[in-house]
């Protein structure tokens, strides 16, 4: 490769190490020669080699630091990334071991918060906000927004601006405390042991220390491993057993972090299989040392700047651990205890959660059909990826754990406590591996949809509500990007008084729907025979029946795209809020039996959605117009709109009222149109960016938004006048 600079540059930006595999810190030689070394003869040869001259190349080095921290962190390590020399590439002889660079001279390390990397040789292209703040604060000096950061999704849990009140997840600092002091046991466990068995004889709960020896005799258990002190008080017991266990492991161990007052969505064991391992019977010598050697290396690894080689050990002593007799999914478990933000859980419920409700495929190439070490970081890689975007469901390994309670898929196992009479040699397949415990509620109301950034009225909410409960059907039908399918889904949860995913069920109508896809028919089976299947509306009807103290909701978003008396066939009469009985229950086109007749139950609710504007439609059939309550949104463009504006996507007053005033104007233009009229104006969900999104350049992201979105809106508005679509969106532009 020419040792030239590329006149063109390129656009990729390259933040690389100077220590591996255990060397001295090399950046004051890298800079004194113009070069930086890969000192790896088999890993990141490809991404060496991929680097062009002209790229900017800034040496870093990732840490993680809890004090001196120039905001309050509330005592929680950080993640820290010192950049430590800048400069530009001159040259790449492309065998992936040595660059040659222009330096620039640096006095000292500058710190970088939050987004950072422990990989050796990481690629950064501008395009985002996060990469955009990174390259500006190293290459141009910029200062980085903590604040920003902070309160990003991401990291807004452990650090942003919430009430102390608020914050959900306070028991990791509990967690990660107790991690951190058995560390220090891991050649001391006979006294570990002796303070366990000691806080046995006075707690209840701690009747499971009991092993099994080789000579058919039984008696205290003489070895233990950190995983299993840690799930003393993570198993299916009272909640006041558990923090008393807790507290006395915390006393053993010095550990002056709260007890945690709660555990909601934190998995726990079955109480039939609680210890890591087997019986001393049937146990190899070393099984307790491999659950000891994994638990070291994941805090290293958590908390190491070497990605490469503390990944390395990581992924040798999980593939020893897991191949274990005793240890299963659990291993998954026990390291999310450890390290809550690090590590996720893939016990059996959030497997259902992650594989259904994320759509990330779990891999299962280790003993006995379970996740190896590669499949396991596949996931956390992947999951970490996700969690970085701000419309994600979740955001961290505690909100995804806490969301898989939550979910509606419940595994079929064991019911939490059924057993203190715990047997670690039971077969894997046998015992599951995780107890069933109560989800926690997520209270929601009228005003945390005022919250999430609604600009209806309060008071106009509150009708809508109503006529939900009451009338049980309710469309909500205005112009383009009035928000109904947000608000829909937010209704539904105000409604039921929680968030909670698994009683809502979204469809989306379409001309080619069926009855036979909406409510139940004949499908194909995998033997190449017909077999009868229920469609997600009778599926939510059988789910109202079997929960008849919580609402249920189906959503449908642009109902008036189906044919009515075609997809719902007799479920039409049903919806009508006085038929909401057995009394009135009718037989289904297809049944299961001469017997089954079905109703629809009282805590079954229907919203659906209805743009007004698509001239493509017909009217609403009259016998679904009479079954439903119909609410008119309208463009909100008021004071609430210009707070959020402000204080939610940081744009300044006199831009918020700038754009205010040109929709405004559109609007008017388009209501008073013979050919349009008040149902095609635009709504303010094309000027309101999603939540979370900082708007940097306010003035630019409405021009994006007027030439991408609302142009093309008005070029279908007026499709035989496009003079007057291209006039309308100069308007809207002009002098901004």
């Amino acid at each position: 490769m020419s040792s030239t600079t590329n006149a063109a540059g390129s656009s990729a930006c390259w933040f690389v190490g100077a220590t591996y595999g255990g060397t001295d810190d090399q950046t004051a030689r890298f800079v004194n020669e113009g070069i930086w070394e890969n000192g790896y003869e088999d890993r990141y040869l490809d991404r060496v080699k991929s680097v062009q001259p002209g790229d900017r190349i800034a040496i870093k080095s990732s840490y993680t630091r809890k004090y001196g921290l120039p905001f309050d962190n509330r005592g929680l390590a950080v993640a820290v990334m010192a950049i430590k020399a800048v400069g530009t590439v001159t040259g790449n002889p492309g065998d992936g071991r040595k660059l040659q660079v222009a330096w620039q001279p640096q006095e000292s390390p500058r710190e970088w918060y939050f987004f950072t990397s422990r990989i050796t040789v990481w690629r950064v292209l501008p395009g985002d906000w996060k990469t955009d703040a990174l390259i500006d604060f190293t290459f141009n000096g910029t200062p980085q927004d903590i604040d920003r950061f902070r309160n990003a999704p991401f990291w807004r849990e452990r650090y942003g601006d919430r009430a102390p009140d608020t914050h959900r997840f306070e028991w990791t600092h509990f967690y990660e405390a107790v991690a951190d002091k058995l560390l220090s046991f891991r050649n001391r466990r006979d006294e570990l042991l002796a303070g366990i068995h000691d806080i046995a004889s006075r707690v209840d709960g701690l009747s499971i220390l009991q092993d099994q020896f080789a000579d058919g005799s039984a008696g205290p258990m003489r070895d233990i491993c950190p995983f299993t002190v840690m799930g003393f008080f993570n198993r299916g017991t009272t909640l006041e057993n558990r923090r008393a266990i807790a507290r006395e492991l915390a006393s053993l161990l010095g550990v002056s972090e709260p007890v945690p007052a709660s555990f909601d969505g934190i998995p726990i064991l079955n109480n039939q299989r609680s210890w890591f391992f087997g019986y001393h019977a049937t146990r190899q010598h070393d099984d307790i040392d491999a659950l000891w050697r994994v638990f070291e290396k994941a805090i290293a690894f958590s908390e190491s700047e070497d990605d490469a080689d503390a990944r390395g050990a990581f992924i040798a002593a999980f593939d020893d651990a897991v191949q274990r007799h005793g240890v299963g999914w659990n291993l998954s478990m026990g390291l999310y205890w450890i390290r809550p933000w690090n590590f996720p859980t893939l016990d059996s419920q959030s497997r259902i959660y992650i594989t259904k409700k994320l759509r990330i495929s779990i891999g299962m190439h280790g003993p006995k059909g379970r996740s190896n070490a590669m499949d396991y970081l596949a996931v956390l890689d992947a999951l970490e990826a996700r969690f970085q975007e701000d419309a994600y469901p979740v955001h961290s390994f505690p909100e995804l754990s806490l969301a898989a309670w939550l979910h509606k898929d419940k595994p079929s196992t064991v019911a939490a406590g059924a057993s203190d009479g715990d047997t670690p040699d039971d077969g894997d397949d046998v015992i599951p591996d995780t107890a069933i415990i109560a989800p926690p509620i997520e209270p929601y109301s009228l005003e945390s949809i005022l919250n999430d950034g609604c600009f209806i009225p309060r008071h106009k909410l509150e009708r809508i509500l109503e006529r939900l409960r009451t009338k049980k059907n309710l469309i909500l039908q205005g112009p383009p990007g009035t928000g109904k399918t947000w608000l829909a889904r937010r209704l539904a949860f105000a409604l039921m008084g929680q968030r909670d995913e698994g009683k809502v069920r979204a469809v989306q109508f379409h001309p080619n729907l069926s009855y036979e896809d909406f409510i139940r028919g004949w499908r194909p089976s995998g033997d190449g025979r017909l077999t009868l299947v229920d469609g997600p509306f009778m599926e939510m009807i059988r789910a109202a029946e079997n929960d008849p103290t919580a609402s249920h909701v189906v959503v449908i978003e642009e109902i008036n795209r189906g044919n009515p008396a075609q997809v719902f066939g007799e479920m039409l009469t049903l919806l009508e809020a006085d038929k909401r009985t057995p009394t009135e229950a009718l037989e289904l086109s297809y049944r299961r039996d001469e017997d089954e007749r079905v109703f629809i139950p009282a805590n079954l609710y229907v919203i659906g959605t209805m743009n007004i504007a698509d001239r493509s439609l017909a009217l609403v059939d009259l016998a679904l117009r009479r079954r439903f309550a119909f609410i008119d949104l309208e463009p909100a463009l008021g004071k609430p709109w210009h707070d959020w504006m402000q204080a939610r996507c940081g744009i300044d007053p006199a831009t918020v009222s700038d754009i205010e005033n040109r929709l405004t104007v559109l609007n008017d233009a388009i209501a008073t149109d013979a050919g349009l009229g008040p149902q095609f104006r635009i709504g303010h969900s094309y000027v309101t960016p999603p939540q979370g999104v900082q708007i940097s350049d306010a003035r630019e992201w409405f021009r994006q938004v007027v030439e991408t979105e609302i142009g093309p809106l008005l070029d279908e508005y007026w499709f035989d006048a496009l003079e007057r679509a291209r006039e309308a969106r100069n308007r809207l532009l002009e002098g901004f």
